[in-house]
């Protein structure tokens, strides 16, 4: 083989060994933190609700590898049960908020004409409205709950889906496979679905790394787990009063948070690489 040649090996085979690690790390996250979610109980050396006013604000070390926060509580036993709360709300409220966009964006692509300019001015209306005022009503009328937090989020991000895959099937439509569907009599959305299969995929998993953040945010302004939840969002805020005398107690759900982000964000921007390479 010629230089030439080897060195267009090298090109091509760099970008696809990058993608492999950067989507095999993040995969890696994202499994790790929901075995945490599933198995903490086994895997968290205290009870994450036990208070020992005795060990308040124990630095990292010894028995509790995480330190204490200002109840005496393990911060590495609350890290560990944080898991759950987080990943009990963002994977569900990820695929709700994808499959009503999906829906939506699909049948105003594929309709077009008036249908097309009515849904994408509901969804502008949708979007102008603040999303933490939205949150603040509907949490008021609702209550506060796992149920409210999914809805609330997969409201927001539905418009989002929704203009991503309108945009996509608009590209497709005018592809000659859909006019011979078209002109045998066929669902030209049953035959416009799988193609942009890769658009859908990589919006749920950019949208699942909102999710995680939204739904911290929401723990963390009251709005979403209760205080005293080792949710990572309700941690933050139950002990950001003590961040200079006692960073790890934030740091440790800050860091969890950033952890599993950064870990969707590895896979969905690999994800979409793939697809700008086919």
């Amino acid at each position: 083989m010629s230089a030439a040649g080897v060195t267009a090996t090298r090109v091509v085979t760099r970008p696809r060994r990058r993608f492999r690690v950067a989507l095999g790390a993040g995969v890696a996250l994202i499994a790790a933190w929901t075995v945490v979610a599933v198995c903490w109980p086994v895997l968290a050396p205290f009870d994450p609700e036990a208070q020992d006013p005795l060990s308040r604000f124990l630095a990292p070390g010894g028995a509790h590898l995480l330190g204490t926060d200002q109840f005496g509580r393990d911060v590495l036993s609350r890290m560990l049960a944080g898991a759950r709360p987080v990943l009990q709300v963002a994977p569900f409220a990820t695929a709700l908020g994808v499959l009503l966009g999906t829906a939506i964006g699909l049948v105003a692509g594929t309709l077009g004409g008036i249908i097309d300019e009515i849904v994408m001015r509901v969804l502008d209306a949708v979007a102008i409205f603040p999303a933490i005022i939205a949150t603040v009503l509907f949490v008021a009328l609702a209550g506060r709950s796992v149920t409210v937090m999914v809805l609330v989020i997969a409201g927001a991000f539905t418009p989002i889906v929704a203009r991503s895959v309108r945009a996509a099937t608009l590209v497709e439509r005018e592809k000659a496979y859909v006019e011979a569907a078209r002109l045998r009599g066929g669902s030209t959305i049953r035959e416009i679905l799988p193609n942009i299969g890769p658009t859908v995929l990589v919006e749920a998993t950019s949208r699942f790394g909102d999710a995680i953040f939204a739904a911290a945010t929401l723990s963390f302004l009251g709005l979403g787990q209760p205080p005293g939840s080792p949710d990572w969002g309700a941690s933050v805020s139950d002990n950001r009063l003590w961040l200079t005398n006692a960073p790890w107690t934030v740091l440790a759900p800050a860091l969890a948070i950033a952890s599993l982000v950064i870990g969707i964000a590895l896979t969905a921007d690999s994800l979409r690489g793939r697809r700008e390479r086919s």
